[in-house]
């Protein structure tokens, strides 16, 4: 790649970050007029509408079999699921600390792919997840304090959980292409997420306020399309493990966002457990896989003989 290419991929991966920081005050600002099932179901129901069309335009085959079954599956974890707990806990949880949170994804993708016998647990992997274990506890200290629901930071785990637990699923699907696997995965979690909305008695009313609409509009142009297809072209140039620090960059620029539009008090120890969980993501998750790359880069090439 030239130099212009890597600047152009460079000012992507920046990008990508930048944008995907804004969507946890998003579904804060969402929150405060919407139910939080409803929301979020609103949000992948238009964002999935979006995506059918661009499979449409791009003239992109629906799976069968095996693969639609498949891509319904990831999507009713990757965003029905994962974003029902989400949403469920950014009601409370303010968006910085939950973001942080959010980012032991890779960290939690590698765990669950060792106890699904993908991978083998390395001393790396244990000392990123005591040192991520601890950053957690810090982090947790002065939000219970303020009598924030337990709850609310159990289901940010539990999303981040199934986020990851996504990521392994995927590896066992028949190839889709990405546009489809998210069009399809958005529908089925949208699906899902409505669903638990009507039995959990929420409002289904639309939004009235420009906030909320902004905050919307936001969340499924910019931070479910705009932010999938900037990751998209990240990846096409860069390996998927350099592509994966979009996880540290995210909860900064999240931190800054919420202190500023939403008043998020970032005390020390946000502050140090922030920088301990996201320490554990790259020691545990991260550099592995940086590593791992580097090895197979520099290793010689099969015979030609």
């Amino acid at each position: 790649m030239n130099l212009a290419g890597e600047r152009a991929v460079v000012v992507a991966f920046v990008l990508n970050g930048l944008l995907a920081g804004g969507n946890a005050v998003g579904i804060r600002f969402s929150n405060r007029e919407l139910d939080p099932l409803w929301g979020a179901g609103l949000r992948f129901s238009l964002a999935a509408a979006l995506l059918l069309a661009l499979m449409a335009a791009l003239r992109l085959e629906m799976p069968r079999g095996r693969a639609l079954a498949g891509a319904v599956a990831f999507g009713s974890l990757n965003f029905g699921a994962a974003f029902g707990f989400g949403y469920y806990a950014f009601v409370e949880l303010h968006a910085g600390f939950g973001q942080i949170l959010l980012s032991l994804v890779p960290l939690l993708t590698l765990l669950l792919a060792v106890a699904w016998r993908q991978e083998r647990l390395s001393m790396a992997a244990l000392a990123g997840t005591l040192l991520a274990l601890a950053g957690v506890a810090l982090m947790s200290r002065a939000p219970l304090r303020e009598s924030v629901s337990l709850l609310s930071l159990l289901a940010v785990l539990g999303g981040a959980l199934c986020f990851a637990q996504a990521a392994v699923l995927v590896r066992r699907l028949p190839p889709i292409h990405p546009v489809t696997m998210n069009a399809v995965g958005m529908a089925a979690g949208a699906a899902l997420l409505v669903a638990g909305s009507a039995l959990a008695g929420e409002s289904h009313a639309l939004p009235r306020g420009a906030e909320t609409w902004a905050a919307i509009s936001y969340l499924v142009v910019v931070g479910s399309i705009a932010v999938f297809l900037l990751y998209l072209f990240v990846l096409r140039h860069w390996a998927a493990s350099r592509a994966a620090y979009v996880f540290v960059v995210i909860p900064f620029v999240t931190v800054l966002l919420s202190a500023w539009l939403d008043d998020e008090p970032v005390g020390w120890g946000l502050v140090m457990g922030g920088l301990l969980v996201l320490a554990g993501v790259y020691v545990g998750a991260l550099r592995r896989a940086r590593d791992a790359t580097l090895a197979t880069a520099d290793a010689p090439g099969p015979s030609r003989a």
